[in-house]
């Protein structure tokens, strides 16, 4: 029998690259997989479809109260329960390397308004229908970035910082209610969004991979075990943990 076959997952940024492998690795595992993003996620769920799988798209801005409200309404509705929700979406691809003093305050703020508030906001969706329930996985995409400091995109960093520490409080708060709530931390993954974005060079990758344990750049598919098993029965009595999965660059 599947993993997760019968659950419900959302997937939040998931119309394209690590997102969509994180929603199709759901999907192949028996989860009816609601496909989110700000962009046109059909062709994700046609992908799944084309496997066998059960999807939906649903076009959602994270940052938008009344967008995830519909969104929650929707897969309620579809599939009557929420099991797990993967918060993915984030800016990141198209955000370019600058000294932090040379941020603009806008950029600054749209960076907190997706990759803190979007978070925020869609889990504060979900929990009052895994409450009543009582079970749930929620699974944060941290960074490594937040436990290296990288340097050149404090913005990013500091984001993905804030979600090691919600993770932790969240997971704090629901547990009684048998909602596990967890993050992962990627290293730095090749993905359509940084291949297309042109803000990754050569060097940025190669720096990289060095530095782990495993010398080899790291692909979408490297990440979806983590996931799965997060976001699967076999991880219930696992909460307010990063998991790291970045080919050993950072121990932890």
């Amino acid at each position: 029998m599947a993993r997760l076959e019968n659950d419900v997952a959302i997937v939040t940024g998931s119309a394209r690259g690590i997102g969509a492998a994180y929603a199709k690795a759901l999907a192949a595992e028996g989860a009816k997989v609601v496909v989110a993003d700000i962009l046109d996620p059909g062709s994700t769920v046609e992908e799944i479809k084309a496997a066998d799988g059960t999807a939906i798209s649903i076009v959602c801005d994270v940052t938008d109260n009344a967008a995830i409200d519909a969104m929650i309404s929707q897969t309620v509705s579809e599939f009557g329960k929420i099991d797990a929700l993967v918060n993915n979406a984030a800016l990141f691809a198209e955000i370019s390397h600058k000294k932090f003093e040379d941020i603009p305050d806008g950029e600054w703020a749209r960076v907190m308004q997706v990759n803190i508030e979007g978070v925020w906001r869609v889990s504060k969706a979900v929990v009052p229908h895994m409450r009543v329930r009582q079970y749930g996985k929620i699974v944060n995409v941290a960074s490594t970035t937040a436990l290296k400091g990288t340097p050149m995109m404090l913005h990013y960093v500091s984001s993905k910082g804030a979600i090691l520490a919600m993770t932790k409080a969240m997971a704090r708060e629901v547990g009684e209610d048998n909602i596990c709530v967890n993050a992962i931390a990627p290293g730095l993954v090749v993905s359509d969004g940084l291949v297309e974005g042109g803000n990754w060079s050569d060097e940025w990758f190669d720096n990289n991979t060095n530095s782990r344990a495993i010398k080899r750049r790291a692909m979408p598919e490297d990440m979806v075990g983590t996931i799965v098993f997060l976001s699967s029965r076999e991880a219930n009595f696992i909460t307010g943990q990063t998991m790291v999965v970045d080919g050993g660059s950072i121990p932890h």
